[in-house]
C-alpha cells in the first residue's frame, strides 16, 4: 500500500467546549444532553453552516471546526455566543450551558480529514483560557480581521499556554450588539437594518463611441472601490453588478435580486479633455429618487469628481465616514491622466479573459507604469496579466513576473486586495504555501467581495490537494460573478472527484449554460468552448463533447491551454491516441509548474498505464 501524503495548510480553527460540563452532567445528565443537543441543532450547527465551516471532530462537550477564512470563524463565534446569551436569558444560572471559544490562524497537518499541529493546539489552549460566553483569539487572527467586523478586541497581553513553546499574544473579543452582515440584508417591516446597502450599476457610455466603454466601466469600478472602503456600507461586488451592463434595468428587480436598499446608476460622456457625469441614487424598494446631480468637469478633475459622488452618497445614506476611510477615498491613485487612461483600458481588456486580450492589457499597464512608476494599481494589473498568461501556458509568462509585479504594487500600496491575491498565487506557485494562504486571507480581509481572490484561492486549494477547500472558494467566486462559466465548471470537477455526483451534475450544467452565453457574446474566446467540451465529456455526453472540442480547436488551433482541455475530453471519452497526440506537443511548450498538471489531473486516470503517457510524465517530472 502506498504511503499517504501528509498535507499541510494554513487554517482558521475554532475550538469550543461547554463550561462546567462535568458539573452539569452530574446534576442532570439527561437534561444536559437534551439541552446541548437542542443548542447545537437550533443554533450552533446552523451558524457553522452559514459561515461555511467544517466540523472536524466532536467530543462530548466540545468541537473543532475549520473555516475558509478568519473573518468567517470569528463572525460565527460571535453569533454563537450572542445566540447563547439570548437562549440562556430565562435559564437559572446553575443550569445554563455556556460555551467558551478559541480561534486561531495557524499551520495544520491534514490526515484523513482530521487536523493536527500547532494551529489546532493553540486554538484549543485559547479556548481553555476563555471565560463563560467569551471568545479568545490569537494575534494572527486579530491582524487578519483588521476592521472587517464591527467587534471590539481587548488586548490581554502575551499568555503562556500549556504545551505551547512560546507565549502567544491574546485578544478577548467583545460582543457588541450584532452588526449587519457583510452582504445586504432583507427589508424588515419596510426598512433596512442598521448598515445601509448599495449596488452601483454599470454607468452608461453616452459618448456615441463604443470604444469609450472602457471609461464608463472604469468610472463604475472606481466608485465601487471607493464605496467599499467605507466600513459603514455594504457594497455589491463588481462582477455581480456588471451582469447588468448594456441592459435595460428595473431598479426594484435589482434591489430584490441583490437584497439592497439603494441603487446608484448614471451615465458618462467623455469628449476630448472634458467629462460629463450624471448620477442618481434610487430607493430600491419604492423606485423613487433620493438624490441626483450632474457634473461637467475637465478630465484632470476626475478623481475629485469621484470623491464628490462618494461623499454625496455617504451623506445621503447617513453613514459615518472614519478619518482613515476619508483619507483612503481622497488619495488619488495617480496624478497622470494619461497613465490613468491606459490603466482603465487595460482593465477593460483584462476582463475579457482571453490570451489575446491579456497581452493587450499587459502592454497598456506597462504604458501606465512608464508614465507613472508609482502607480500601484497598474503594477497590480501587470501581476493579474502575468498570472492569466501563466495559467494559459503563454511562453512569455513566469512566476517571477507575477511575484515582481505584485511585490511592487504592495510596496506602493499595501491595501490593494487584488495585489495580495496575485502575490499569494505567486507564493503558492513557488511552493511557499503557508505564506500564500496568509496572503489570501489578507486579501479577503481587505475586500471580501473580490472575485479574483476566491478564484485564485480555489486554484491553490485544488493544486494543493484540498478539493473541499477548492469547492468552497469556487462557490463563493461563483456567487460574486454570476456569469462566470469557469467557476462552475472547475467546481464541478472538484465535486466529481469528491463523489458528490448530484452536485457535480448541477454545477456542470449551470457552467455549460454560462459558457453558451459567453460564446454568444464573444465567439472568438476558446476557453468557454474547451472547458464546455471537457464538462460534457465528464457528464458522459459524447456527441456534445466532441462538437464543442472541435469548435475550440477551430477558434484556437495553436493554443496550448485549448490543446490541454481537449486532451482531457479525449481521455474521458476513451480516445487515448488523440489525447496523447495533443499532450505531447503541449508538454514541449509549457512551463514546469503547469506540467505537474499531468500527474494530478483525474481526467487522465484512464491514461496512467499507457506507455506513452508514463514516458510523458517521467520526461516532465
Amino acid at each position: 500500500m502506498a504511503e499517504q501524503r501528509v498535507q499541510r495548510r494554513l487554517a482558521a480553527i475554532l475550538a469550543a467546549d461547554v463550561v462546567g460540563y462535568s458539573r452539569l452532567m452530574g446534576a442532570d445528565e439527561q437534561g444536559t444532553l437534551v439541552a446541548l443537543k437542542e443548542h447545537r441543532s437550533q443554533l450552533v450547527d446552523r451558524k457553522i453552516a452559514e459561515h461555511e465551516g467544517r466540523i472536524v471532530k466532536l467530543t462530548g462537550d466540545g468541537m473543532l471546526v475549520e473555516f475558509p477564512s478568519v473573518v468567517n470563524a470569528v463572525a460565527c463565534a460571535a453569533e454563537i455566543q450572542r445566540g447563547m446569551k439570548a437562549r440562556n436569558a430565562d435559564v437559572p444560572k446553575s443550569r445554563r450551558i455556556d460555551f467558551r471559544i478559541g480561534v486561531n490562524l495557524g499551520d495544520v497537518v491534514v490526515e484523513e480529514g482530521d487536523l493536527f499541529g500547532d494551529g489546532v493546539n493553540v486554538a484549543a489552549r485559547l479556548e481553555g483560557i476563555a471565560g463563560p460566553g467569551e471568545i479568545c483569539v490569537s494575534a494572527s487572527v486579530r491582524e487578519h480581521i483588521g476592521n472587517r467586523l464591527e467587534l471590539p478586541f481587548d488586548d490581554i497581553g502575551e499568555q503562556a499556554l500549556k504545551n505551547i513553546e512560546r507565549p502567544v499574544r491574546v485578544y478577548r473579543v467583545g460582543l457588541a450588539p450584532e452588526p449587519r452582515a457583510a452582504s445586504a440584508e432583507t427589508f424588515v417591516n419596510g426598512s433596512t437594518k442598521a448598515k445601509p446597502s448599495i449596488a452601483v450599476l454599470p454607468f452608461s457610455n453616452m459618448s456615441g463611441d463604443p470604444e469609450q466603454d472602457y471609461f464608463a466601466d472604469g468610472m463604475t469600478e472606481d466608485l465601487i472601490t471607493d464605496l467599499s472602503k467605507v466600513s459603514g456600507l455594504s457594497v455589491i461586488a463588481r462582477n455581480s453588478v456588471f451582469t447588468y451592463k448594456g441592459r435595460s434595468v428595473d431598479v426594484q428587480e435589482v434591489s430584490r435580486r441583490f437584497d439592497v436598499a439603494t441603487i446608484l446608476e448614471g451615465s458618462v460622456r467623455k469628449a476630448g479633455q472634458r467629462v460629463r457625469i450624471n448620477a442618481q441614487l434610487v430607493d430600491g424598494r419604492e423606485g423613487t429618487h433620493l438624490w441626483a446631480d450632474r457634473y461637467d468637469r475637465d478630465l484632470t478633475d476626475i478623481f475629485a469628481l469621484q470623491d464628490e459622488i462618494t461623499h454625496a452618497i455617504v451623506e445621503q445614506l447617513k453613514v459615518r465616514l472614519l478619518p482613515a476611510e476619508k483619507q483612503a477615498i481622497e488619495a488619488a491613485p495617480t496624478q497622470n491622466m494619461d497613465a490613468y487612461n491606459y490603466y482603465l483600458q487595460g482593465r477593460h481588456f483584462y476582463h475579457l479573459h482571453s490570451t489575446q486580450h491579456a497581452l493587450l492589457a499587459q502592454r497598456l499597464f506597462r504604458k501606465a507604469v512608464e508614465l507613472d512608476p508609482l502607480y500601484a494599481r497598474a503594477y497590480s494589473g501587470l501581476a493579474d496579466c502575468a498570472w492569466f498568461l501563466f495559467t494559459n501556458h503563454h511562453e512569455s509568462a513566469s512566476v517571477d513576473a507575477i511575484l515582481t509585479a505584485s511585490t511592487t504594487a504592495l510596496r506602493l500600496d499595501p491595501t490593494l486586495a487584488e495585489a495580495h491575491a496575485s502575490h499569494a498565487m505567486a507564493l503558492h506557485l513557488s511552493g511557499r504555501n503557508a505564506e500564500a494562504r496568509a496572503e489570501f486571507e489578507k486579501a479577503i480581509g481587505l475586500d471580501p467581495n473580490l472575485f479574483e481572490v476566491f478564484y485564485l484561492y480555489a486554484y491553490a486549494c485544488r493544486d494543493g490537494g484540498d478539493p473541499e477547500g477548492a469547492v468552497r472558494m469556487y462557490s463563493r467566486a461563483s456567487e460574486l460573478a454570476p456569469d462566470d462559466y469557469r467557476t462552475k465548471m472547475l467546481m464541478a470537477v472538484m465535486l466529481r472527484d469528491l463523489g458528490r455526483m448530484p452536485e457535480f451534475r448541477e454545477a456542470a450544467y449551470e457552467g455549460i449554460g454560462r459558457a453558451e452565453r459567453a460564446l454568444d457574446a464573444h465567439p472568438d474566446i476558446p476557453l468557454a468552448a474547451s472547458l464546455g467540451a471537457s464538462t460534457f465529456a465528464a457528464l458522459g455526453e459524447r456527441s456534445q463533447a466532441l462538437d464543442w472540442a472541435a469548435r475550440a480547436l477551430t477558434i484556437a488551433p495553436d493554443d496550448p491551454l485549448t490543446h490541454y482541455n481537449v486532451a482531457c475530453v479525449y481521455a474521458l471519452l476513451g480516445e487515448e491516441e488523440k489525447a496523447l497526440a495533443l499532450l505531447e506537443p503541449w508538454s514541449r511548450r509549457v512551463n514546469k509548474v503547469t506540467k505537474n498538471w499531468l500527474m494530478n489531473d483525474t481526467d487522465f486516470d484512464s491514461l496512467r498505464e499507457h506507455p506513452r503517457f508514463k514516458l510523458l510524465v517521467e520526461r516532465n517530472a
